[in-house]
């Protein structure tokens, strides 16, 4: 009851007989515009703007859009939604492709148009659902989300409503609409071709479904999810009584203040409260941090700003918060000592942990199993393929016949030129009798003739493919090529040894250093499809200088692989890095095949955690902002 009086005192709330002390008003007043400060900073991300009242809106369309606010209008909603769904599985390719350009230069005005409308959509379905059942909804407005308007209505009278059932399916509303919105423009999606509404009703569907699961769905961070799974669980203010529980903890078993009171009378409610507190802080810093590096990719100055806000607002404020509480806190006057003394403790113990404990270190690299005697077949002289020598997937030996080629042209133009050849030994016997000035010229005639005849030779012989060494010869294609033109160059198959293997991996430019400065004392290779084998490695070394062309075109993006590639080359890394070749030995238990793909990891000495996250901070500033 006390609480509960002073509570309304400080809100301005609370009417008495007595004449009013006008600098107590002040006072209050000037602390709640304080807090009403404090409370923009701390939340500088989602700043909010009333701008109007749709009250009356609402009022006047609520016999029109609440008859779609019954079982009617949920069986509807499940129909549509349930559609929508399976058109978007049968065309999940080529939604999962058309995605690698939603962010694209010329893309991202669609894709800000279809959050308006997605949000815009999303306000009043919670809006329509709070006045269906008697809620008023007062305040609709600009919420600068990241410096990015978007639409917000403040619905909260619903927590007014008796009903959970209720208060949950407003929270539900605005992802209920955006589910019904995101599967009709699914339809708009695959009934068009490329074009503007194309492409906007992609950018609706990308919008509903992401915005949905990271953040309107999710509990632990202050959106529609949240307020559902307060109403499921029947905790209202979860997340203050999550902090609260944790503060409790902290006073009660470190502290010792025995007049702790947790902000719950059940052990197993107070548990899921503390674990609530940890998850929800650990998932914002997570959310936040992964916010500022893409406003700082953008606009680096505004990212620069809000961090440094952020580290105002996070850091610095709760830490001189905290050595107030431990210094004047009236509930410590007698553990201040073990107050002080055990923050001293677990500060030092955790800066020891971090800073001072070694832990195992290594680091991984995605690479690609290569034969070290290999070769790949190509044409050395155009033609049509005639005849197969050797069937793929069989072993042959050195010079043993693979392919036949035919070529007309060559046989024609080797006829020619012995026929001019016999011209010009002619020409050369009636010039030793008759013209001798003729003969040098003529000579010469001859040697470029017969050269001429040499190359042409040379083609004829090469138009028979012949293994190049011993090996596997594989050609999976081959039999379709059977009949047709080939030009020089054209690749026919691979010529492997499977006698050797080595392991070619791709080191990325952010562990060079600890590729090069620090102690490799083994390392291992483990294959996709068999990562519960280890596949031993003898040795290895690594190519000095940075590369650009990857060992195998798999480890790239465009064939499934990790490495970033360039748009016009699937073989070429977007960013440099360096290369390391580990020979394989030969008691591995894996199926050691050319072109497996897998993951090399180098260990190194332990090393404390303090420093590598230092590193990779300094790194990642460094790549992305050039600090």
């Amino acid at each position: 009851m006390i609480q509960l009086l002073s509570q309304l005192y400080h809100a301005n709330l609370l009417q008495y007989e007595n004449a009013a002390d006008s600098a107590q008003l002040f006072e209050r007043y000037k602390k709640r515009r304080e807090r009403e400060v404090r409370s923009r900073l701390l939340n500088l991300m989602f700043m909010r703007f009333p701008l109007l009242d749709p009250d009356r809106f609402l009022v006047r369309t609520l016999p029109v859009i609440g008859k779609f606010i019954s079982p009617f209008g949920a069986l509807l909603w499940l129909l549509i939604v349930g559609w929508g769904l399976k058109v978007a599985v049968d065309n999940f390719g080529a939604l999962r492709e058309q995605s690698q350009s939603v962010l694209a230069t010329n893309n991202l005005f669609l894709l800000y148009l279809g959050m308006i409308v997605i949000k815009t959509l999303h306000e009043f379905g919670h809006a329509c659902f709070c006045r269906k059942w008697g809620g008023e909804v007062h305040v609709m407005g600009v919420l600068l989300m990241i410096f990015t308007p978007m639409p917000f209505v403040d619905a909260t009278s619903s927590w007014g409503f008796r009903s959970r059932w209720k208060r949950i399916m407003v929270s539900s509303a605005g992802m209920i609409v955006e589910l019904f919105v995101a599967a009709t423009m699914v339809f708009v999606w695959a009934n068009t071709g490329p074009g503007v509404l194309h492409n906007l009703a992609y950018n609706m569907i990308f919008i509903a479904s992401i915005s949905t699961l990271v953040f309107n769905l999710n509990p632990l961070l202050r959106f529609d999810g949240y307020y559902i799974l307060s109403d499921l669980v029947e905790i209202p203010n979860l997340q203050q009584r999550a902090n609260r529980q944790l503060r409790h903890l902290c006073e009660r078993y470190l502290f010792g203040i025995k007049k702790s009171v947790s902000p719950t009378d059940r052990r197993k409610e107070g548990f899921w409260l503390a674990i609530y507190g940890v998850a929800s802080g650990i998932y914002r810093v997570i959310v936040f941090g992964g916010i500022l590096l893409i406003v700082a990719d953008r606009f680096f100055m505004i990212g620069l700003i809000m961090a440094a806000i952020c580290a105002i607002s996070w850091v610095l404020v709760p830490t001189w918060k905290f050595i107030q509480y431990l210094a004047s806190n009236p509930q410590l006057e007698r553990t201040r000592g073990r107050a002080v003394a055990v923050t001293a403790v677990g500060v030092a113990a955790i800066l020891f942990f971090l800073g001072v404990v070694k832990f195992p270190s290594h680091f991984r690299a995605p690479g690609v199993l290569l034969a070290r005697e290999r070769t790949q077949m190509v044409t050395e002289t155009p033609g049509y393929l005639r005849k197969i020598l050797a069937q793929p997937a069989t072993r042959v030996t050195r010079d043993q016949p693979l392919l036949e080629f035919s070529n007309p042209e060559i046989d024609l133009e080797l006829t020619h030129a012995r026929a001019a050849v016999a011209e010009v030994d002619a020409r050369i016997r009636l010039a030793m009798k008759e013209r001798t000035a003729d003969l040098k010229p003529l000579t010469m005639r001859v040697q470029s003739l017969t050269q001429r005849v040499q190359k042409l030779e040379a083609d004829k012989a090469a138009l028979v493919v012949k293994a190049s060494h011993d090996g596997i010869w594989i050609a999976p294609e081959i039999q379709d090529q059977v009949g047709r033109w080939l030009a020089r160059g054209a690749r026919l198959g691979l010529l492997v040894n499977p006698a050797q293997f080595e392991f070619a991996a791709t080191v990325k430019q952010e562990d060079g250093d600890t590729l090069f400065g620090r102690t490799i004392s083994g390392a291992e290779v483990r294959l996709f499809g068999e990562a519960g084998r280890v596949v031993p490695i003898s040795k290895w070394r690594i190519i000095p200088g940075e590369q650009q062309t990857l060992p195998s075109p798999a480890l790239g993006w465009m064939s499934g692989g990790e490495v970033p590639v360039a748009a016009d080359d699937p073989q070429k890394a977007a960013e440099p890095f360096f290369e390391v070749h580990a020979d394989i030995g030969a008691n591995a238990d894996a199926a050691i095949l050319h072109g497996r793909s897998g993951k090399i990891r180098f260990d190194l000495e332990p090393e404390p955690l303090l420093p590598r996250w230092i590193r990779r901070l300094q790194q990642l500033l460094q790549k992305r902002y050039q600090l």
